[in-house]
């Protein structure tokens, strides 16, 4: 078999599976097994597919057909311009976080050096990789309560050069971490994108969703604003006063944020996506936090 049979073939199979860009993700899973880039399946669409190859890229195939992520499929998501590796412990970054991320880089810029960044349920790291890459001296600290995630993230660290720059702990929201002993212990900037999906929320999420990513990285409480309420509070005793408190934001939710905010924090802002979509907040804590 070639890499264009094999490529139809496959295409046929997540097409008769309903699954949206059947010749993308087909692409994608033949370019994983065989080790190519997306132009060599053009250019070379003639050249023999080992058995081997041809029986793990239909084995794959048909995980997708079946809905598995086909980010779960190959290990890897690409976020900010920068390569991870995920697993069914972690959520999938997905772009709209890059929202959050370019925000809290551009605020970044008006700081003196060596920024100290909390990443509150880190995941995959994809937040905190990326702001040590992108922030120069930036110190980040990700937590988790996933242990699991926590070695994910650590990984992707490592793959990005910026492992030095961070430092990972197991934590429940800010549980486990040290009460700041003065100025230089709080923090510049604490970031979030919490588990933000409602009870109702969560019966209706696209089964390749609710099926396969972690139901604890998705599920915010029967209103989905569990996490905000808790962290808004406890974030009052760990930012410098001025820092920045910034969220991603589910839909429609970006005013009841805000509305939480309003108490502890000034200059609130709703930033959002590219579908046009309020996708983060932010806001400034007060001196008297």
């Amino acid at each position: 078999m070639n890499v264009q049979d094999a490529l139809t073939k496959g295409i046929q199979i997540l097409k008769a599976a309903h699954i949206e860009a059947p010749a993308v993700e087909a692409g994608v899973i033949l370019c994983d097994v065989i080790g190519c880039d997306k132009s060599f399946l053009y250019v070379h669409g003639d050249a023999i597919v080992a058995r081997e190859d041809a029986e793990r890229y239909f084995d794959k195939i048909e995980l997708r057909a079946k809905g598995m992520p086909v980010q779960y499929i190959t290990g890897r998501q690409e976020f900010m311009s920068l390569g991870f590796t995920v697993g069914p412990k972690v959520l999938i970054p997905r772009q709209d976080t890059e929202i959050l991320v370019e925000e809290v880089t551009r605020y970044s810029k008006g700081l003196k050096a060596g920024v100290r960044i909390l990443d509150i349920g880190t995941g995959s790291g994809c937040i905190a990789v990326s702001l040590a890459y992108y922030i120069r001296d930036a110190f980040v600290v990700a937590v988790d309560i996933s242990c699991e995630a926590l070695e994910i993230a650590a990984h992707n660290a490592r793959l990005s050069g910026v492992d030095s720059s961070i430092s990972f702990i197991h934590s429940d929201l800010f549980g486990s971490l040290c009460a700041p002993a003065g100025d230089k212990e709080l923090f510049d900037i604490i970031v979030s994108n919490p588990p933000y999906i409602s009870l109702h929320e969560m019966k209706g999420l696209q089964a390749e969703v609710r099926d396969y990513e972690p139901a604890s990285a998705l599920y915010g409480g029967a209103d989905g604003l569990d996490f905000y309420r808790k962290i808004i509070t406890e974030a009052c005793g760990f930012l410098k006063a001025d820092g920045l408190l910034a969220f991603e934001v589910g839909y429609g939710q970006a005013e009841e944020v805000e509305k939480m905010m309003k108490n502890n924090y000034y200059d609130i802002c709703i930033i959002k996506d590219l579908s046009g979509i309020n996708r983060v907040v932010t806001g400034k804590a007060r001196t008297n936090c």
